[in-house]
């Protein structure tokens, strides 16, 4: 009971509430569109990345990222499901990002085409995914703000 607590307790300002809704907006809509667009940001794609088991991987990821998400928004649950947010983005920087900072497949991950390769062009494609992942790794890090579930539950449970 204890540990339940010390992972919704929340410490963090009323402002993380402005975190908590990108993130889980970005993730919620990100996950959403993996189903309805398949061919070009789910499974297809995780063809055309390399992704082994695509036709599995793609809805697996796109239920992750629309359950997590929407956990994140509310605020509940907001470290176990912002720390699952981050293995996403840490396998899709992977994935995705770093043959194009290499400028060659990598690991069984396939570079797309572009104009250029190295780092800028890696940094300028990975803006979102470096934003995502700092997000979320700052939610896993203070919790999901006051102004959450968690914050609800934690006072209340913690009222004598």
């Amino acid at each position: 009971m204890k540990h339940l607590r010390k992972m919704l307790d929340s410490e963090a300002p009323a402002a993380t509430l402005l975190v908590r809704l990108s993130v889980g907006a970005v993730f919620l809509s990100e996950g959403l569109q993996k189903f309805i667009y398949p061919a070009e940001l789910g499974a297809g794609r995780f063809v055309k990345i390399g992704i082994p088991w695509p036709e599995a991987m793609g809805p697996f990821v796109g239920v992750v990222e629309i359950v997590c998400g929407a956990l994140v928004l509310a605020g509940l649950l907001t470290r176990f499901a912002a720390a699952l947010l981050v293995i996403d983005m840490v396998v899709a920087l992977a994935s995705t990002k770093l043959p194009i900072l290499l400028g060659r497949d990598i690991l069984g991950f396939h570079v797309r085409k572009l104009p250029h390769y190295g780092f800028l062009s890696m940094a300028h494609e990975a803006r979102t995914d470096w934003a995502m992942l700092l997000g979320a790794l700052f939610l896993v890090i203070v919790g999901a703000g006051r102004w959450s579930v968690d914050a609800r539950l934690a006072r209340r449970r913690s009222a004598p």
